[in-house]
C-alpha cells in the first residue's frame, strides 16, 4: 500500500477490515472446532483484489480464499485479517506461509491466536520481512468470534441462555400455555441463533412440555446444529420430534438410566451433578453435572451452545458459572402467574445476583430482544 498519505491509508485499512469481520460471520455455526475468520487482501495501490472467509473445518482457511482471489495482485499489497494468521499445519497448511509465498507486503490482523498448535504466525511473518501489525477493530472482531475464543480459554463451549418471556418475567401462562408469548419476527430471530451455534441444549421439562423439533427453518444453507437433550432418567421416547433425521441428536442421560428404549439413539451418560443443600441434584435439580456435560460436548467438538431450556435447566447452568450471555425476547404482555424464566440458581441473596451488562437492544415486531453478559465480580461480591 502507498505510505504518501497515511491517514487515508489508516481508513482504508479500518474498511477493509471491518469488511473482513462482516466475512468472518459469514461461517457461524459452520467451523467448529475452528474459529471464524475473514480476509481481505488490498493491492500496493490500497484496491480490494480478493476477499475469503474460513467456511467450514477442514477446507481452505480465510487467507487462503482471498490470496486465490487476488492472484498475482497480492504481491507488494496488504492482507487484513481477522484473526493472526496461523503458524501450523493441520487439515491445511500455514496461513503465514502462504501470505509469505504470496508476496504480500503487510500484514494486519485483528485478535491475536491464542491457541497454542496455531499462535506464532505474526513472528513468522515479521522474520520473513512482512510489516505485520497487530490489534486493529481487535473488540468488534472478538464479539463475532467469541465463543471459540471462550473455548479456547475455559476449555468448553461459549453458553448462550436464550428466553422468551412476558414483560413479567413469566414463560407460560399458569395453566402451561406458552405458544406464543414471542412474535413470530422474535421466532424468526430464534432461528438465526441455532443457525448460529454449534449446539442447541433443551432439558427433560422442555422435552416433555413443548415438544420441540429444535431444528433450523427458514434459513437457507444454515448448519444444522447437534440437538441435545439433558434427560437425567431417559424418559424421552423413540417418537419424539427431536430424534428425528432432520439434524444429529446427542441425550445425556445419568449413568444408570435405562436407555433400552432408545436403539441406535446416540447417548452420553454423565455423572450426577453434587446434592444440593435441599438434597435435590445440584442448584436448578437437573441431576446431570453441567459441567461434565460441556466437557463432553467440548470434546465433540461443539465451541457455540444455544441454550434453550426452561427454568430448571437455567438456573443449573447458572449455578454452574456456564452462562457467558443471554438473550431475551420480551413480550409486551402481563400473565401475572405462571413458571418465572430462571429456577433456582443458587442463589439466596441479593448480593450474590448474577450482575449483567447489556450489549444490544433491539425492536423485533412488537417485542424488545435484549442482549446481555454477566459483569465481573467486585472483590466486595465476590
Amino acid at each position: 500500500m502507498r505510505q504518501e498519505d497515511p491517514v487515508a491509508d489508516t481508513a482504508t485499512e479500518a474498511a477493509a477490515m471491518r469488511r473482513a469481520i462482516a466475512l468472518s460471520a459469514r461461517a457461524l455455526g459452520a467451523t467448529a472446532p475452528n474459529p471464524v475468520v475473514g480476509c481481505v487482501v488490498l493491492d500496493a495501490a490500497g484496491e480490494t483484489v480478493g476477499e475469503g472467509w474460513h467456511r467450514r473445518a477442514g477446507g481452505p482457511h480465510a487467507e487462503v480464499h482471498a490470496l486465490r482471489a487476488a492472484g498475482d495482485r497480492a504481491r507488494g499489497g496488504t492482507a487484513l485479517v481477522t484473526l493472526e494468521p496461523c503458524n501450523h499445519t493441520g487439515r491445511t497448511g500455514p496461513c503465514a506461509q502462504a501470505l509469505i509465498e504470496a508476496g504480500v507486503a503487510r500484514v494486519v490482523y485483528a485478535v491475536a491466536d491464542p491457541s497454542p498448535a496455531a499462535a506464532g504466525g505474526a513472528q513468522t511473518l515479521r522474520a520473513a520481512g512482512v510489516d505485520t501489525e497487530g490489534g486493529l477493530l481487535a473488540e468488534e472482531a472478538a464479539a463475532v468470534n467469541t465463543a471459540w475464543l471462550t473455548s479456547v480459554r475455559l476449555g468448553r463451549p461459549h453458553v448462550r441462555w436464550k428466553y422468551a418471556a412476558t414483560l413479567d418475567g413469566r414463560i407460560a401462562a399458569a395453566d402451561g400455555t406458552s405458544r406464543w408469548i414471542s412474535s413470530a419476527e422474535s421466532r424468526a430471530d430464534v432461528h438465526r441463533l441455532r443457525a448460529e451455534s454449534d449446539a442447541v441444549v433443551v432439558g427433560s421439562g422442555t422435552l416433555v412440555a413443548d415438544d420441540p423439533h429444535l431444528a433450523v427453518r427458514g434459513i437457507d444453507g444454515a448448519t444444522q446444529p447437534l440437538r441435545v437433550v439433558v434427560d437425567t432418567r431417559a424418559r424421552i421416547t423413540p417418537t419424539a420430534p427431536v430424534l428425528d433425521d432432520a439434524a444429529p441428536t446427542l441425550v445425556a442421560v445419568g449413568k444408570d438410566a435405562d436407555t433400552s428404549h432408545l436403539p441406535g439413539v446416540d447417548t452420553v451418560r454423565l455423572p450426577y451433578a453434587a446434592t444440593a443443600p435441599g438434597g435435590t441434584g445440584g442448584a436448578g435439580g437437573t441431576g446431570l453435572d453441567i459441567p461434565a456435560l460441556l466437557t463432553e460436548l467440548h470434546a465433540r467438538g461443539v465451541r457455540s451452545v444455544l441454550l434453550e431450556g426452561g427454568p430448571t435447566l437455567a438456573g443449573a447452568f447458572v449455578a454452574a458459572g456456564a452462562v457467558d450471555a443471554v438473550t431475551a425476547y420480551l413480550a409486551p404482555a402481563l400473565l401475572g402467574a405462571g413458571p418465572a424464566a430462571l429456577a433456582d440458581a443458587g442463589i439466596s441473596t441479593i448480593a450474590q445476583a448474577l450482575r449483567l451488562a447489556v450489549t444490544d437492544v433491539a425492536r423485533l415486531g412488537p417485542d424488545l430482544r435484549l442482549t446481555a453478559v454477566p459483569t465481573p465480580r467486585t472483590p466486595q461480591e465476590s
